[in-house]
């Protein structure tokens, strides 16, 4: 083992013990968090408008401080932008990630000086945490980050950009030495050309780690083996070991993902956001991912079911349950104060605070009342996919609400596989059980006569990626939605995929 390996596993058992020490010290650090963000941001305009100064716990904090959302805050980011100062945080946002939001548009969050340390140590911490569980070498080979451009437009004089672009200015040099692709590759803006660059890149590597969210990861693995021929990602690269990945649930991708990967490899799961770095799993063979408490957020949590109510309650860590779907807000040193990120969770367990993310607050099908969330199809199509072997590369679920077909409105999936699917009516069967199992409301209207059972609708190969392709978000974080009330996205889909065959 080299010098470098050496001392990078003497620091990655460190870390381990400190990420041990965070997880039992949560609740000491969350209340230590707020009262820190609060005392710092006083005099900022926030500070004075919401009395920071007079917060002295956190039912003074929720007295104090509604939840808001973008537009809640849009005024105070163009302030920012005119080149206003101490606005949401003592002096100017060191970046703006650019994020391109459903219902508000372009959004620009705030990434402070203080903020951005976190963001790049909380994935080293994830990396060196698995090193010393697993004992595996990945740095003595090549690594490979699947990101965005790291090209930054200015915004009002602050340096703005995707966020896994922005990431690329700050890894510090002892990662880069061994990172593929360059730079310049990078900063290709059209993902399929910068895809078949890092193709033909990597082909002469020998990589040991691969990053990216899965959509695009499964992707970059399909090209990979038609240029090569082999038949699976581990035939190419020997030394691989360790997938890393966030951005999007792994279940519906997990199947057809690691019979491209070839066996052997482990998983990593990360959980970051523009707003923060929220979670990261931190055992090798649990899939739960460990909240980041100390990380300059403090968070809280909504139960999903009251969400919508006129007051719902607010909780600290301290007041979750495992089992429950909670909405996360977030409070920051980048000048997030009870901001909704759109992300739901669900605890696993309190000790310690393990998650998994369920899906997004306002990705959901309630078109009749039935108030289907994302985290219930995913489940949904994990358990069938497994069962009846399913290579799914993509879905989503949309209602159907006047069936061109005539008879009863119902739920149609959207589904894009590899290879030939038979027997679709007996995998919309077993999706509805999964349905009606996990959905009281759905299963009412089932019941009920008020829906008929969901119907399958097969897409010919690449219609997700064309349909991407056509609204310019092909590569980088972008996805399709899960889950969508209207029929615009499902609709096109099915124009694409006809178009495809």
């Amino acid at each position: 083992m080299s010098l470098k390996s050496s001392l990078t596993n003497l620091f990655a058992r460190k870390l381990r013990r400190d990420i041990r020490k965070m997880a039992d010290n949560a609740l000491h650090d969350q209340e230590a968090i707020m009262r820190s963000i609060l005392r710092k941001a006083s005099h900022c305009a926030i500070g004075k408008k919401y009395h920071f100064l007079d917060i002295k716990d956190y039912e003074d904090f929720k007295q104090a401080i509604p939840v808001r959302g973008y537009e809640d805050m849009r005024d105070e980011i163009q302030s920012i932008i005119d080149g206003d100062k101490d606005v949401l945080w003592p002096g100017r946002p060191k970046y703006f990630a650019k994020t391109s939001g459903t219902t508000s548009g372009v959004k620009y969050i705030p990434i402070s000086k203080e903020s951005m340390p976190f963001h790049i140590n909380t994935a080293r911490n994830a990396i060196l945490n698995y090193l010393a569980q697993s004992k595996r070498d990945i740095f003595a080979h090549q690594l490979i980050f699947l990101s965005g451009s790291p090209v930054l437009e200015d915004k009002g004089g602050i340096k703005t950009g995707r966020l896994s672009g922005i990431v690329n200015h700050e890894v510090p040099g002892w990662a880069r030495s061994n990172q593929i692709p360059d730079y310049s590759t990078n900063c290709i803006e059209d993902w399929e050309e910068k895809l078949d660059r890092i193709v033909a890149i990597s082909l002469h590597s020998d990589l040991s780690l691969i990053s990216g969210i899965p959509p695009w990861v499964q992707m970059y693995y399909e090209r990979l083996l038609d240029q090569t021929g082999k038949e699976t990602v581990k035939d190419i690269f020997p030394n691989f070991q360790l997938f890393i990945h966030g951005g999007v649930n792994y279940k519906p991708y997990k199947a057809h993902l690691e019979k491209l990967a070839g066996a052997g490899i482990h998983t990593l799961e990360t959980y970051p956001a523009s707003e923060g770095f929220i979670a990261f799993q931190d055992t090798i063979g649990d899939e739960s991912l460990l909240l980041n408490t100390y990380a300059g957020m403090f968070f809280e949590f909504i139960p999903v079911d009251q969400f919508f109510d006129d007051e719902p309650p607010r909780l600290n860590l301290s007041e979750v349950e495992t089992g429950k779907d909670y909405a996360l807000i977030i409070s920051s040193n980048a000048g997030l104060w009870a901001y909704n990120i759109g992300d739901t969770i669900r605890f696993t367990s309190l000790n310690p605070y393990r998650l998994v993310v369920s899906g997004r607050i306002k990705h959901f099908i309630s078109a009749f009342g039935e108030h289907v969330i994302a985290k219930e199809v995913e489940e949904a199509m994990d358990i069938v996919s497994r069962d009846y072997d399913l290579k799914v590369k993509e879905f989503t679920v949309a209602p159907q609400v006047n069936p061109p077909e005539g008879g009863l409105p119902y739920h149609e999936w959207l589904i894009e596989c590899a290879g030939n699917v038979s027997q679709t009516d007996i995998l919309a069967h077993k999706l509805d059980e999964e349905m009606i199992r996990q959905n009281i409301y759905y299963r009412d209207l089932i019941e009920g006569s008020i829906l008929q059972t969901l119907k399958i609708r097969l897409l010919s190969e690449g219609s997700f990626v064309q349909y991407m392709k056509e609204k310019g978000k092909l590569g980088g974080q972008n996805k399709v939605p899960r889950l969508t009330n209207d029929r615009e996205i499902a609709d096109r889909l099915i124009e694409i995929s006809e178009n495809l065959k």
